[in-house]
């Protein structure tokens, strides 16, 4: 798959906390750094998550802050 997006990050998918409607996914992306990304519910499902999985997180720099104090 092609995708636009440069800021992409591969990892191990290490913990799902599924809620009702969102479940919060962790991605190790190298030890012992994790990524946390909220995902509805249905995207889990749909992408069949499992721990253990390989995957890739997409980060588009619209959505992402950052703060200095």
């Amino acid at each position: 798959m092609r995708i636009s997006a440069r800021n992409q990050i591969e990892g191990v998918v290490k913990k799902i906390e599924k809620g009702e409607v969102a479940s919060t996914v962790k991605i190790e992306i190298a030890e012992p750094a994790i990524l946390t990304s909220m995902l509805t519910k249905e995207a889990v499902e749909d992408l069949d998550l499992k721990e253990g999985d390989k995957v890739e997180a997409v980060i588009k720099a619209t959505e992402v802050l950052v703060l200095k104090e």
